[in-house]
């Protein structure tokens, strides 16, 4: 679900280690097993969301300034 993603901006809704529902918008760094490395823009750091965990996905498009 997740992998086509990789290298691009996306916005998740994330179950979170609390069962809270979160959204995020991240930038998928990288796929390694059942987890997905990505940088977290709300958090401005790395983060490790788990893919069993990540219950939608959406592509960010960019606009254009000007």
């Amino acid at each position: 679900m997740v992998d086509k993603y990789v290298g691009r901006i996306v916005q998740i809704i994330y179950l979170d280690r609390r069962n809270k529902l979160t959204q995020r918008v991240i930038e998928v760094r990288a796929i390694e097993g059942n987890v997905v490395k990505a940088y977290c823009l709300k958090q401005n750091a790395l983060r490790i969301f788990k893919i069993t965990n990540i219950l939608a996905v959406e592509p960010m498009t960019r606009k254009r300034s000007g």
